[in-house]
C-alpha cells in the first residue's frame, strides 16, 4: 500500500524531546515500513524518522506558530496525495482539503479535545473522512461526531530499559502547564515526604509564568526542577524512579508519559479521568486516586507492585505492533468502501 503521512509543522518527527503526536507518526511510519509499504511523510526537515520525508519548511515552526504556517505545510502536503492509496492527516485543518482530492481517501486522528472549535471542524469533515480516536473516554466526548475506529497509541517497548530496581525519586515528566498538575505533583511528593524530580518542558511565557508563580515556591531540596529532557536521560529518569506522578484533572485523551513509564517497568499514579483508566489497572500497574491526600498515601505503597507486570501491560496492549495492525486494518475498511462506492 502507498500511504501518505502528514505530520504537523510544529515539531520534528520524532521530537527532540518533548512532543506526543510526533512520536506516533514516527511509530506508523517506521511500522509500516517494517511492514513493506510505501511511506512518504510529509514534515518537517529536520526530522529524522527514516522513511521518505517531504517537506516546505527546512526546520520546525514551533507550537506558537500561526495558522498560516499550517495551511501552507498542509497545502504542498496534498499536491502529491493523488498519488498514493491513502492518506492518513495528522493535522487540525488538512482534513478540510479531503474534498479536493480526486480519488485518493484521507483519514485523521484527533490527538486533542473533541472541543467547541474541535468539533465544529470535525462535524464538516465527518461525512467524508473518517475519525480516529486516540482513547474510548476521547471517542466519548465526540457528541455526534461519528468516530470510524478507536485506536490507542503504541510504542516500541525495546526502545525503554526495563527498570527492575526502584530508585529513590519519583518523577514527574511533561509540559510546564497547570493542566498538567505539576504544582499537584509537588505538593503529593512534600505530603507524602518524597523525593520528586520534575523533568518539564518549559518554553512559551506562560509556562515560565506558571512556573514561577506556582511551582518554583514548592521546589525544596527534595522536590527538584531538572527542565526538558530527552533521549536516554529521559529514558534513564523513567527506568529507575520508583512512581510516575501524573495528576491530570482534566480528561487528556490519552497521555503518552503513562505507557513509557509503564514500559520501563515504572508504575504510574494518575486521577481516574481521561484516558487513565484505560491505561493503569488500578493495583496491578499503579494507582487511581480521588485526591492528592490519596495519591501522596499510595506513592508509600508502589514499591508492592510488579514492575514487571508494568512492562508486560504496554507489550500486551501498547505495542507499535498493535497500533499499526490497527490503522492498517482500518485503512483497507475505508479503501474497500471506497471501492465500492466508485
Amino acid at each position: 500500500m502507498r500511504i501518505l503521512l502528514i505530520a504537523p509543522p510544529w515539531l520534528p518527527v520524532p521530537p527532540v524531546a518533548y512532543g506526543g503526536t510526533e512520536v506516533v507518526v514516527d511509530q506508523l511510519a517506521q511500522g509500516f515500513a517494517a511492514a513493506g509499504h510505501d511511506v512518504l511523510l510529509c514534515t518537517t526537515g529536520d526530522s529524522t524518522c527514516p522513511v521518505e520525508r517531504r517537506w516546505i519548511y527546512p526546520e520546525s515552526q514551533g507550537i506558537l506558530a500561526g495558522t498560516d504556517v499550517e495551511l501552507r505545510h498542509i497545502r504542498y502536503a496534498y499536491e502529491v496525495a493523488d498519488q498514493f492509496d491513502i492518506v492518513h492527516d495528522h493535522t487540525v485543518c488538512g482534513p478540510l482539503q479531503a474534498g479536493s482530492l480526486t480519488h485518493t481517501p484521507v483519514v485523521t486522528t484527533n490527538h486533542g479535545l473533541f472541543n467547541a472549535e474541535m468539533l465544529t471542524i470535525y462535524r464538516a469533515i465527518s461525512l467524508r473522512v473518517p475519525i480516529i480516536a486516540i482513547s474510548h473516554s476521547q471517542a466519548r466526548s465526540a457528541d455526534g461526531v461519528p468516530i470510524a475506529s478507536v485506536i490507542h497509541h503504541g510504542i516500541d517497548v525495546a526502545r525503554f530499559p526495563f527498570g527492575a530496581q526502584a530508585g529513590d525519586y519519583s518523577l514527574f515528566l511533561g509540559r510546564m502547564n497547570e493542566t498538567k498538575g505539576v504544582h499537584r505533583a509537588a505538593r503529593i511528593a512534600r505530603e507524602a515526604g518524597e523525593r520528586l524530580v520534575i523533568a518539564a518542558k518549559m518554553r512559551e511565557p506562560d509556562e515560565y509564568r506558571y512556573f514561577e508563580e506556582a511551582v518554583r515556591p514548592l521546589l525544596t531540596d527534595r522536590v527538584v526542577f531538572v527542565g526538558e529532557v530527552g533521549g536516554t536521560e529521559k529514558l534513564t529518569l523513567l527506568a529507575n524512579a520508583r512512581a510516575l506522578v501524573n495528576p491530570i484533572t482534566w480528561p487528556e485523551p490519552f497521555g503518552l508519559v503513562m505507557i513509557e513509564a509503564l514500559a520501563c517497568g515504572t508504575p504510574v499514579l494518575a486521577y481516574p479521568s481521561g484516558a487513565a483508566p484505560e491505561i493503569v489497572r488500578d493495583g496491578v500497574t499503579g494507582f487511581l486516586c480521588a485526591d492528592e491526600e490519596q495519591m501522596a498515601a499510595r506513592l508509600s505503597d508502589v514499591d508492592g507492585l510488579e514492575r514487571a507486570a508494568c512492562r508486560q501491560s504496554v507489550i500486551d496492549h501498547f505495542s507499535t505492533e498493535r497500533m499499526v495492525a490497527e490503522h492498517f486494518a482500518l485503512y483497507e475498511s475505508v479503501l474497500s468502501r471506497a471501492m465500492v462506492a466508485a
